[in-house]
């Protein structure tokens, strides 16, 4: 690997993890994938993936940094390390995705060839997003959250916004490869056309105000405490949630596991919160632990204040935390029972009716997940409601990269997001991906605001797969012309 194109791709890797929070540099974007593409560009197509796999470790390891924070307080200095292990599992979708830019710069049209890269790009975006590995942070397209680039999310998803980054870097990085400019003025151009466009006929900008009263708790008990602290957290989170009342909220959201027992094997506590239901008048959200018939879930407890109570299951769960994929097939391991993931996956995509609107609830990790939000809001859920437990995290970039995520699922789907944090952030996204209001990451609040009716997306339309499968068709289409073409229509015609 020659060494200017290995720093190259190591800028490129530290521009991109320096758009996210907490530098928050979203304008580096272009650039970064610019100097990807331009190390992709007339290399070989095994060169090419290598450098991307450079990059990718590199990028996944700087953005994947706070996973370790408080895992750090049992394993000490090797807490850091941690993040080795998502960046080697990402890591091989940018190789991938070098691969076939590399192929596309050889075999498509010298002028589409960047657009063909780019979609191979955002195409292997969306490959490592799915299925039961999948880690769908860092994707590009986030950290335009508030840019005027993000109504592009409400008609193509995060990965639209994604395919036009990459398209930009690409174009950026032909220009200064062949020393032509106008390939890159046509992007720009189409760019700013297709953003501008997309900004006017954006439902979200017009949207009338919004008159459902909710609440959102954060209690910012501290992670070191949460587990053998039950009494503080019913006592705290129902003295907030009365402290809420005097707003008249029709939903109260408490976070993600903030009751830290079996709540349906306590019989005290579940006549407790439905009385309080009752009392507030309100539906109210409560984070806890199910018990099923041979393992635990991660759950949210919906009382309604009429009485009586549903539960949804996590549907997702996070890899090496919660779940252990292949722990049955490695079963024969020595010490294998003694890794972490002990929860049950749910597999009901739930949409629950409550006194504000119907509700799709996401459990943490399942938010960074377009295609769960998507079935949901296909169901007929109206209202996103988001709880989390970010305390694991710390003040590191986590809390905020999870935040900034929950805006483009607001934006995607057209609905109002309601998020609950253990300890920040909390608090109400509007469809337009703008926060209303929102507790700082570390304080104790009760976050009070108002929502409405979902308004309807292309991107709730379709969805994720569709978009995914589309750009990649996008990819093929820009490949096909010069492979159909006959040989001798290859040869430039001043050849002769």
């Amino acid at each position: 690997m020659p060494l200017r194109d290995a720093l190259l791709a190591a800028f490129a890797a530290l521009a991109l993890a320096a758009a996210f929070p907490k530098i928050g540099a979203a304008w580096l974007v272009p650039f970064g994938t610019a100097a990807l593409f331009w190390i992709w560009q007339g290399a070989s197509w095994k060169r090419a993936a290598l450098l991307g796999w450079f990059a990718g470790f590199i990028f996944f390891t700087a953005d994947f940094a706070w996973i370790g924070h408080t895992v750090a307080r049992y394993i000490g200095v090797f807490g850091p390390f941690l993040a080795f292990g998502p960046a080697l599992i990402e890591a091989p979708f940018i190789a991938l995705a070098g691969a076939l830019a590399a192929i596309a710069y050889e075999r498509a049209n010298p002028n589409l060839a960047p657009l063909a890269a780019a979609a191979a790009f955002t195409f292997c975006e969306w490959l490592r997003s799915i299925g039961v590995l999948a880690a769908p942070f860092d994707q590009l397209g986030y950290t335009q959250a508030d840019s005027p680039l993000r109504a592009i999310a409400a008609y193509a998803g995060t990965y639209g916004i994604t395919l036009v980054l990459c398209t930009l870097g690409a174009y950026l990085a032909d220009a200064l490869h062949r020393r032509t400019y106008r390939p890159l003025a046509i992007a720009c151009a189409s760019v700013a056309i297709l953003s501008f466009a997309a900004w006017i006929a954006w439902p979200a900008r017009r949207l009338p105000p919004p008159s459902i009263a909710v609440s959102a708790i954060q209690g910012n008990i501290a992670q070191s405490l949460k587990w053998n602290s039950l009494r503080l957290a019913v006592r705290r989170y129902t003295a907030m949630t009365r402290r809420a009342a005097a707003s008249n909220p029709r939903l109260v959201v408490w976070p993600e596991t903030v009751i830290p027992t079996e709540l349906d094997g306590n019989l005290t506590l579940v006549r407790r919160f439905s009385q309080l239901a009752r009392e507030v008048r309100a539906t109210i959200v409560a984070g806890s632990l199910a018990a099923g018939p041979a393992a635990l879930y991660n759950a949210l407890f919906i009382f309604a204040p009429k009485g009586g109570y549903v539960v949804y299951d996590k549907r997702q769960l996070v890899p090496f935390a919660e779940s252990f994929p292949g722990r049955r097939f490695l079963s024969w391991l020595p010490y294998i029972g003694a890794l972490n993931g002990g929860l049950a996956a749910g597999t009901n995509d739930g949409v629950y009716p409550t006194t504000a609107l119907p509700i799709a609830p996401l459990i943490c990790w399942e938010s960074a997940f377009a295609d769960l939000a998507f079935a949901q809001v296909r169901n007929g859920a109206q209202l996103l409601v988001v709880t989390t437990d970010d305390a694991w995290f710390g003040k590191t970039s986590g809390p905020y990269m999870h935040a900034q995520i929950a805006q483009l699922r607001a934006i995607e789907t057209g609905a109002y997001v309601v998020r609950a944090a253990a300890t920040g952030i909390s608090g109400i996204i509007a469809p337009d991906g703008r926060w209303q209001t929102r507790a700082r990451l570390g304080d104790r609040a009760v976050v009070n605001g108002r929502v409405g009716p979902r308004v309807p997306t292309v991107f709730s339309r379709i969805g994720p797969t569709a978009i995914g499968v589309l750009v990649f068709v996008l990819y093929v289409a820009l490949l096909v012309p010069l492979e159909m073409a006959p040989a001798d229509a290859r040869v430039w015609p001043d050849a002769h």
